[in-house]
């Protein structure tokens, strides 16, 4: 289920930033960089609406504000940098049992449903909560440094998963990042937070 609206921000503001105004059409990727406590983290919460903020935030002709917040959430989704667990088993996280396909792609096989989430790394975790956030089918992907705990090869597989499913299923994503390299492999827009403003840089 592939989404074909865009995802639009319109004055928004919350911290220290302030009218931000940026658009992500649909399978585009928008990397957002900055410095230790700019900011990143509380756009995305801002604009997933967990967190009180000015502007409006619009998903085709949908409002955020003219929707329940939980509804809002179950389109644009937030994988934040630590994912959060709430039942002893990894399976009993997914409503659908995810494809073998889809848990070899991150390097996992069946019975990994079967693990206690206490057993997990955090690299493990961090895989797992992108496999959940993807397999709710979102209109829109908002994602925390999705490879921030992962090794170099993990790293690349989980980018290349992530970019398949990102263009195929037509989901605008905001991708806060900050490793040059990979904006660089993965960006269609990137910004960088510069006070209270975002600055549009080339992607390369």
């Amino acid at each position: 289920m592939g989404s074909t609206e865009p995802l639009r921000l319109v004055g928004v503001g919350i911290g220290a930033l302030s009218d931000i105004d940026l658009g992500i059409a649909p399978g585009e990727i928008g990397c957002i960089s900055g410095a230790s406590g700019s900011g990143k983290s509380r756009l995305l919460r801002a604009v997933t609406d967990l967190e009180p903020h000015a502007g409006e935030v619009w998903l085709g002709e949908q409002a955020q504000s003219q929707m329940p917040g939980h509804v809002w959430r179950r389109r644009v989704m937030l994988v934040p940098a630590e994912s959060h667990w709430w039942e002893d088993r990894v399976g009993e996280h997914f409503a659908t049992r995810p494809a073998e396909s889809e848990l070899a792609a991150l390097g996992f096989t069946p019975d990994t449903l079967e693990w206690q989430v206490s057993r997990l790394s955090t690299g493990e975790k961090q895989r797992l909560g992108l496999l959940r956030a993807v397999s709710l089918e979102p209109q829109v992907l908002l994602l925390d440094e999705p490879t921030a705990n992962l090794d170099d090869a993990t790293s690349a597989r989980v980018e290349a998963w992530l970019v398949e499913r990102i263009r195929s299923r037509g989901w605008p994503t905001l991708w806060v990042a900050h490793d040059r390299a990979q904006i660089a492999r993965v960006a269609s827009h990137h910004w960088r937070i510069a006070g209270a403003r975002l600055e549009e840089l080339e992607p390369a």
